[in-house]
């Protein structure tokens, strides 16, 4: 029985030889900006915008880089009812970075990140389920388009001019 054990126990050894974790790979959990930026954002006003910045980039005194961040929106009428209301309203956000280096004085990253959400529409007044639904949808593609930009960020060299 004890040689059996010690078979099983050295096939289950190397079987899990080739196991490779996750996390291995610590360069994509460090966001190479955080307590380094200055951010200023343009364009179209997102409220949530800068509650989710100090979350990505924190807030420091002194700044090794300058990230400016401007947003474009665009609105497309999908579907039109016969009586001219709308029922499915597509929202394109056009988020474009600029980073640049303060030490340098050059700019080290340009990147366009888009990101796109649908809503349908209840009623044509005031509805609070579809505004707090509108709402919930600008913060998720607020905060999956800063997460797209700091996983590229992670993978390239942002010292270089």
């Amino acid at each position: 029985m004890k040689k059996l054990f010690l078979i099983f126990l050295f096939c289950f050894v190397i079987s899990c030889s080739g196991v490779e974790f996750v996390y291995k790979n610590e360069k994509n959990l460090i966001n190479p900006l955080y307590q380094k930026t200055k951010v200023t954002t343009s364009g179209t006003n997102l409220s949530f915008m800068n509650s989710y910045l100090p979350m990505f980039f924190g807030e420091s005194e002194e700044h090794t880089y300058n990230l400016q961040i401007n947003i474009d929106e665009k609105r497309t009428k999908r579907s039109v009812e016969t009586n001219q209301a709308t029922s499915n309203l597509r929202y394109e956000l056009r988020f474009y970075y600029t980073l640049t280096s303060i030490k340098k004085d050059c700019i080290t990253y340009e990147k366009e990140i888009v990101s796109y959400f649908s809503i349908i529409p209840k009623s044509s007044g005031y509805n609070y389920g579809t505004d707090t639904s509108l709402e919930k949808k600008y913060e998720l593609a607020i905060g999956d388009n800063l997460n797209q930009f700091v996983s590229i960020l992670s993978d390239i060299n942002i010292d270089d001019c």
